[in-house]
């Protein structure tokens, strides 16, 4: 038997350590700011065109008695004076509410040939859905997805079948939408579902940052006007889509089954048949296919800093592969002090996988200097994005397979496609979004 996932936490004073005395203040940098780590900044928006429609939606269904609310910003195709080909793109993981002017921008950028612009002038009509709490149960924001789908066959001219998915958190929140539909004996109408690096077996934020996010917030002045930096990362989106995720920067014990929420979510999705079974099922990964990963190597220091008086310090390494109790980094203020070792935690830092600035957002934040090598790590492994049949919670695969020389019946998704090399997550690469462009245009 394999053996469990684990965080070990070390919280001695420091040897020979002394309370900072008036000059030695104890808090961290002057710089550092409340504000939420690891979400990514939308850009404003400002070439987005105006949509056609805006709906504003409310889920038809509650969870944990919260009904969650978004909006769906409607394009025509060009020549269309109504709903004919519609296709969901649904927003992904961030915190707060979505920009659909930004989803737009990001997703009809030039490099990735215009995605959304090219598929209306294929006669699609697109349909952006947003959510008012990106961050809240992927249940709750499903409920959001379902409304949008039954508002578009309703507003449909004709029966041309629905294209549906998302982004990132976005593929998750479709994916159980359409299950739960079909399970309920709803007819979504839907032929195609896609994904555009969803992390459908887990993703990963580094350990060692998630601690740190915690332990720096609790020396912070609150703000009410601003939301923690740690709300991101306890967020139940994140517990939800984290494969590792620890609860607090004291937390010791698995990392995998630490949170009911994504243990409750994973037990849901089998209850529903994992994916929706009458679409067409095709997904992107923004991860290099080759399994060829970044060029972090396990083990090696990503930043190690302290202050002039020593009194405030933070070590990121870069996640060790498996084995016993080894050293991931460390972190204190005065005398309160973190060391953290994990036990049978693969090294996702540097797998192949559409990635994310986790050490370079935090490294920002904490005023370090980082090396741009270490700025990004693997966020969603390209094993995830393409939804391999394996293990959520054993994870019992190697994360830096060489995905283009195994069966393609090994995923989940009917056909898919990787990056030629580990781009940012939800980038739109051109050879991606051809790929999914040919698939709708068919």
């Amino acid at each position: 038997m394999a053996q469990q996932a684990e965080i070990h936490v070390s919280r001695k004073i420091i040897e020979g350590a002394q309370a900072p005395s008036a000059d030695q203040p104890a808090t961290p940098p002057g710089h550092l700011r409340q504000h939420v780590w690891f979400a990514t900044e939308d850009s404003g928006g400002s070439t987005a065109p105006s949509p056609t429609f805006e709906w504003s939606l409310r889920g038809t269904y509650s969870h944990e008695g919260k009904f969650a609310t978004g909006t769906a910003h409607v394009f025509l195709a060009h020549g269309h004076r109504n709903l004919e080909r519609p296709l969901i793109l649904a927003d992904g993981f961030n915190y707060g509410p979505s920009d659909l002017p930004s989803v737009w921008e990001h997703f009809d950028k030039k490099e990735g040939g215009g995605f959304l612009t090219r598929l209306r002038d294929s006669g699609i009509d697109v349909i952006l859905l947003g959510f008012d709490e990106r961050h809240t149960y992927i249940q709750a924001n499903a409920g959001v997805a379902a409304a949008c789908i039954e508002r578009a066959i309703d507003e449909r001219i004709g029966a041309e079948p629905l294209i549906v998915g998302g982004v990132s958190m976005g593929g998750m929140i479709t994916r159980y939408a359409l299950s739960r539909m079909e399970s309920e004996g709803y007819d979504h109408q839907t032929g195609t579902y896609f994904s555009w690096d969803t992390p459908h077996q887990g993703a990963w934020i580094p350990l060692i940052l998630q601690q740190m996010a915690y332990f720096f917030e609790s020396f912070i002045p609150e703000d009410p006007d601003h939301p923690k930096q740690a709300e991101l990362i306890r967020s139940p989106a994140a517990q939800q889509l984290l494969w590792g995720w620890v609860e607090n920067s004291k937390y010791e014990g698995p990392v995998a089954t630490s949170s009911k929420l994504r243990t409750d979510f994973l037990r849901e999705l089998a209850d529903y048949g994992q994916f929706p079974q009458r679409p067409r099922k095709i997904g992107v990964a923004n991860g290099n296919g080759l399994g060829v990963g970044l060029k972090l190597t396990p083990g090696e220091t990503a930043f190690d800093w302290k202050d002039q008086f020593n009194t405030v310090s933070a070590k990121a390494v870069v996640q060790p592969d498996k084995g016993a109790k080894e050293p991931i980094g460390s972190m204190h203020i005065a005398l309160e002090i973190r060391r953290s070792s994990t036990t049978a935690v693969p090294a996702l830092d540097g797998v192949p996988g559409g990635t994310l600035g986790s050490f370079g957002m935090v490294a920002e934040a904490l005023g370090i200097e980082v090396d741009e090598r270490f700025h990004s790590s693997c966020f969603v492994p390209a094993v995830s994005a393409v939804a391999l049949d394996f293990d959520p919670v054993a994870w019992d695969i190697d994360p830096a397979l060489d995905i283009s020389a195994i069966d393609r019946d090994r995923s989940h998704l009917d056909d898919f496609l990787c990056d030629t090399e580990n781009s940012p997550h939800s980038e739109p690469r051109r050879a991606l979004t051809d790929f999914l462009a040919n698939h709708f245009t068919r």
